[in-house]
């Protein structure tokens, strides 16, 4: 059975949302394993041990491409084992097999990090800066046009077909209200959305874990996700 360690964020929503896509059914192919990344969890030797960087979602798969088991951490490099090792939701040919790449790099290189950064400023700072408010709200929403223009010209982020490119994506829009985004700037994009919300494997995927989080209000999550324990040698 495939372990997933996991928490219920955008990174840890595009594993489940691939396996469930993948026709993995969960408690039978594969396993959720929460890391509490509130209380703490992704600093456990345990964890640090197959994910060094002390992020979620980390993989591990006792059936690997040698037999052997496998163990993974990053998102994106956990989405690509998957679609190797499946034959699925990555493309063939060399070129759309880039095309799509090019999108799943587009969202670990930039969506990810400047949402990441829009949400933290926005909703978790403990100081309203209005600099980094405002240019990580208008980076958010650039990418977001973005996006919105690459869908005018193709059904789907990474081409013709549904992919792991929009399997990260998809993740990331979710809290679009707490981004500072009105839908109605980016219709195309929002079609593209409402889509792939309503496929069942996307539906089942965003509710693993999903019952453990709760909003970050306390002064000990809040130190542990951004203050001094987040950048201890370790």
């Amino acid at each position: 059975m495939i372990e997933v360690y996991s928490w219920p964020t955008p990174n840890g929503h595009k594993v489940h949302i691939m396996l469930e896509e993948c026709g993995f059914k969960l408690n039978r192919d594969w396993k959720a394993i929460p890391i509490n990344i509130g209380q703490g969890d992704q600093f456990k030797p345990e964890f640090l041990n197959i994910s060094p960087n002390n992020k979620i979602p980390a993989l591990v798969d006792p059936h690997g491409p040698d037999g052997k088991p496998i163990h993974l951490f990053e998102s994106g490099a956990i989405l690509l084992y998957l679609a190797a090792k499946t034959g699925k939701f990555l493309p063939k040919t060399d070129r759309a097999k880039f095309e799509v790449l090019e999108w799943l790099m587009f969202q670990m290189g930039g969506v990810g990090p400047m949402l990441g950064q829009t949400h933290h400023f926005r909703m978790y700072a403990p100081e309203k800066i209005e600099y980094a408010i405002n240019r990580y709200s208008q980076e958010t929403k650039r990418l977001y046009g973005v996006m919105d223009k690459r869908l005018q010209t193709s059904k789907f982020l990474g081409g013709k077909t549904y992919s792991i490119a929009d399997m990260a994506v998809y993740p990331w829009l979710r809290s679009w209200q707490n981004q500072g985004i009105d839908w109605a700037d980016y219709p195309t994009l929002k079609a593209w959305y409402d889509a792939i919300d309503a496929r069942p494997a996307v539906k089942r995927g965003v509710q693993v874990l999903a019952d453990l989080r709760k909003p970050v209000h306390d002064a000990k999550a809040k130190e542990i996700l951004f203050g001094k324990t987040q950048y201890e040698k370790r």
